[in-house]
Parts: structure tokens; sequence; C-alpha cells
């Protein structure tokens, strides 16, 4: 079987209890992919998905959010079935993603990066763990990082992830090509991801604060997904969308000032991005803010680093990505 139609569909509202199931009562999974302009990377993340080992029925939805919509031509296994649509919304990762939410069927919700591909086990692993979980509202697992000719795991030590935790740490390991969710809870008490957040940056660590204030996110505690660093990452060197996005963010959620921690390392950020689009009044003004929060923030040092001329932040990033690390 190839590829079907890229026209877009209009499915019935779903009641998660009247979810089609295959013949082996496994939950149907629909894995939304937002692409624009990567093909080169496209036909690798659909066909990690097609060639899941889970049993059950798997749709993937890949939505063109502008550029070309064309699917690759990939031979579907059974139980499987590929699809386009166009992101009718506006443009950007939340509003695509959310286009493909809402055209799905499925129980379950998952979503990949174009540029990112899963591990064979993945869908299988997380399906068994969120139907043992009890009441979580969504299930992530570790990551490998790929820059270059470099791998680096990321695995949490911790398999139950609760507000507080993603108050003080953003837990790049729970990636958003990881997440698994009902679709019912994420049309429902979580809710999509936020159209509103400034270029769409941080529109995945706002979702996951907001899962994780509804019920605990779980993690499978092994490395299930590949996620690929390189030149072409969407926000690379987008240093106006990242301040006005973390701006966006503390706004949003105020319950960043009762964890000066966390607090702190969001001013960090803004500190060192304001240094790296060479605003140095802003970066001083926020690297000060950072400090008063908590003084052993490395990223205020380093932002004063860049802005007095000692640091290039380009340099600074290939280093921190060869450790499968970010600012």
């Amino acid at each position: 079987m190839r590829t079907s139609s890229t026209a877009p569909t209009q499915p019935a509202p779903l009641n998660g209890a009247e979810s089609p199931l295959n013949g082996a009562g496994l939950p149907t999974v629909s894995v939304v992919i937002p692409s624009r302009g990567r093909p080169e990377f496209l036909g690798r993340a659909i066909s990690s998905i097609v060639h899941q080992s889970y049993g059950g029925e798997i749709e993937c939805l890949v939505v063109f959010d502008g550029g070309e919509c064309s699917l690759p031509s990939i031979d579907l296994p059974p139980h499987r079935t590929l699809r386009g649509i166009v992101n009718d919304r506006s443009q950007g990762a939340a509003p695509a993603r959310n286009a493909g939410a809402l055209a799905t069927r499925s129980e379950l919700l998952a979503f990949l990066d174009d540029d990112d591909e899963w591990l064979r086990d993945k869908l299988a692993r997380q399906v068994e763990a969120l139907a043992n979980g009890g009441d979580v509202s969504a299930v992530c697992s570790g990551i490998d990082v790929v820059y270059g000719d470099r791998t680096v795991s990321r695995v949490l030590d911790k398999e139950r992830i609760d507000h507080r935790d993603l108050l003080l740490s953003r837990l790049a390991e729970l990636h958003t090509s990881t997440i698994v969710v009902k679709r019912e809870d994420f049309l429902g008490r979580i809710g999509p991801f936020d159209e509103s957040t400034p270029g769409s940056y941080g529109e995945d660590y706002d979702w996951l604060l907001r899962a994780a204030d509804t019920a605990p996110v779980l993690t499978v505690p092994s490395p299930l997904a590949r996620i690929h660093w390189h030149g072409s990452s969407f926000f690379e060197g987008r240093w106006g969308t990242m301040t006005d996005g973390l701006h966006y963010l503390v706004d949003k959620h105020p319950a960043f000032h009762s964890e000066p921690k966390g607090l702190a390392r969001i001013y960090g950020q803004l500190a060192f991005a304001y240094a790296a689009s060479s605003r140095r009044a802003e970066s001083r003004h926020w690297a000060r803010q950072t400090l008063r929060l908590d003084w052993r923030q490395p990223r205020a040092y380093l932002a004063l680093l860049v802005g007095a001329g000692l640091l290039r932040p380009k340099a600074l990033l290939r280093v921190l990505h060869r450790f499968g690390r970010g600012i």
C-alpha cells in the first residue's frame, strides 16, 4: 500500500470510549508531523513511524506548514496509513500540530518533528506505560541527541514528573517528539498547543507545564527517539524569537515566581539571548536579575562574557550541542 491523498478531512468529534480499536483491542494512534521545507528529513521520520513494532493501528498525518505539499512514496506495512493535509490555521509549529490533532480520530495522539525519528519499540512501550500508569496527563521518554558524529543519551532518573519539576527545569528529555497523550485530554483538560506563543518558541514547554499541572507526566526511562540537531534546526540563532517567547512564558505562568532557581534559569536565557543579539544593556539587566535570584546560575556569567565580546555564542552552542545540551 502506498501513500493516500493529501486532501484534508473533517472527522467527527471523538469520545475516548468510542474510539476505533483494531482486532487486538489496542488503541489506535495518530502521529502528527508538522513539516515545512525539509523533505530530505521527512521520509526518515515517516519510516520510523510506520515501522513501529506496536501492534495497533497507526495513522501518520503530515501537516504541511507552508512550502511544497508532497508526501514521499513509501510502502506501508499492514495497519499503517499515511496522509497529508495543509495547515489551515496560522503558520508555526503550534498551529500545525493543533491542525493535525483536530483532523484525527484516534484515541491517542503522538507528535514527531520532521527532522527527528523514533526507535522501533517507542509506541509499544509508551502505550503500555500509559495504560498502566494511573492518572497521568501524558507519557514521554528519554532521547538520543544526535549532533554531527556524536550521539548523547539523555534519560531522566525520575519516572513521574510533577509541575514543580518543570518549573525548576525545562527537562529537555521531555521532547515534543516523545509525547503520547489521550486525544480527549489534549483537547480537554490540558488543551492544545498555545498558538499565541511568539514564533511558537517554547510552546512545547508551556504545554508540558499545563499537562503536569493537571496530572503527572510519565516518562519511560529509556531513549526511544533520536533528536537531530543541525544547522537547519528551526530556532537555531533566532534570538529575538527566543526572548519574545521567554517573556511570554513567564507572564503566562506566574508560578515561576514561586521557584527562584527556575525563574533564574529563564532570566539567564534571556540575558544570553539579548547578549547574542548585541543588545548589551538588556543583557546586563537580565544578568543582574538572574544573579539576584541565584548567583550560581551559569547562564548569567556566559551572557556577560558574550556581551563583553570574550565569548562567541555560536562557538559556545557548538560545544554544548556536542554534549547534548543547549543554552
